[in-house]
């Protein structure tokens, strides 16, 4: 039976895990009952009767093992870590994992609109994955996963910057020469060939074919590309002669090394103080997104300038998609809308369906017994029904 404790009455059980759990209620035949419940409810679970309850665990304890466990093996690791230290710990760290529920996330995202409906995005996506793991342990912390709600994200993001014109092209070009022979080859590499900047970074002169013309590419970074795959990118035209003085200069491991003779890093300088030094003396002015001052491109511009122009010029969206690495081709498509004449070819695809003033075309009209023809003539405004 229930024991006293202070002014209430204690109910204690043993769970199904074997672990001691007690609540206090102000009157003793409330305890008793409440305790003789959770025995029989506790028996029924260990007789398979019933399904229990997961074991209390914290999002603290969830995040310690996806940081140590599951990150370390992920190209986005420090995405994670970053999202997990500034914002899911601080909100959940707390609260037992199988209590976080859709209006705990609905208030998280409320309570963010300093950032864009893509970064809010990630973070639940990240929430969502860290709980569903929590399922599948030995024994679950969580049941199940909630349905959360995520704000939505255009497919495709028309909002990126790129080299624009011919004139930009060579502007900026002309500026990276003025930096330096390792710059300029650099930069026209990622120009015209799409490359990522841990691709640039990882890449060797024995990826490079100069009688193929083929780049292949294989590592990045971290070590291989963002998609696992091997790809062959081709030697464009323009590219060839400088990366050729370029082979003359530099004869080492790396196509474009640090001062070291090593792979470059992602914090570089080569990849932001020194692009934005570029930029400047390019006149390609600053900016304003997401209510702040930015240069006009990143680095990663230079990949947008890649595809956005191969479109321009007419160039196939197939072979992009092989030469960017996108999986499928849905993601080469935000690029399509730049391809020249894009439409020339179906703007008379209806002109056998073209009507003119006093022309008279039968349109077919079910009602609920029959079926009648209503002829409706154009009048040059509006059309107007003659039946």
């Amino acid at each position: 039976m229930a024991s006293r404790h202070g002014k209430a009455y204690r109910a204690r059980w043993t769970d199904e895990h074997g672990e001691r759990q007690s609540e206090c209620f102000h009157f003793k035949r409330d305890a008793d009952l409440f305790q003789l419940r959770k025995k029989a409810e506790v028996e029924e679970i260990k007789n398979g009767l019933r399904a229990g309850l997961p074991p209390k665990h914290t999002f603290d304890e969830l995040a310690n093992y996806w940081l140590e466990k599951r990150a370390v093996r992920k190209r986005s690791k420090k995405d994670d870590e970053s999202i997990i230290r500034k914002h899911l710990r601080p909100t959940f760290g707390k609260l037992n994992v199988r209590d976080i529920g859709v209006e705990d996330v609905d208030d998280y995202i409320n309570a963010r609109d300093h950032l864009t409906e893509k970064t809010l995005a990630n973070h639940v996506t990240l929430l969502a994955s860290m709980l569903r793991l929590a399922t599948t342990f030995k024994v679950p912390w969580v049941a199940f996963v909630p349905k959360f709600n995520k704000p939505k994200v255009a497919l495709f993001s028309l909002d990126y910057q790129y080299l624009r014109s011919e004139d930009e092209i060579r502007r900026f070009l002309a500026a990276a020469r003025d930096e330096g022979e390792l710059v300029f080859a650099l930069y026209s590499a990622a120009l015209y060939t799409g490359l990522r900047a841990g691709e640039l970074a990882g890449l060797q002169w024995g990826d490079v074919n100069f009688e193929t013309r083929l780049i292949t590419v294989q590592r990045s970074f971290t070590g291989p590309t963002k998609s696992n795959r091997v790809r062959h990118v081709p030697i464009l035209d323009a590219l060839l002669p400088p990366l050729r003085a370029w082979r003359l200069k530099c004869p080492g491991l790396y196509v474009f090394p640090n001062q070291a003779n090593a792979m470059h890093t992602p914090s570089a300088r080569v990849f932001q103080e020194v692009l934005h030094r570029v930029l400047e003396r390019a006149g390609l002015p600053k900016v304003q997104r997401n209510g702040r001052e930015r240069p006009y491109i990143t680095f990663h511009g230079l990949r947008h300038s890649f595809a956005s122009h191969w479109c321009m010029r007419g160039g196939d969206i197939f072979r992009l998609q092989r030469i960017l690495g996108h999986q499928t081709v849905m993601m080469t498509m935000r690029y399509s809308h730049l391809t020249p004449n894009v439409f020339v070819e179906d703007y008379e695809r209806f002109k056998v369906l073209a009507i003119g003033p006093g022309e008279v075309i039968p349109i077919a009209v079910s009602t609920a017994n029959n079926t009648a023809n209503v002829a409706e003539a154009w009048d040059g405004t509006c059309l107007k029904s003659t039946a």
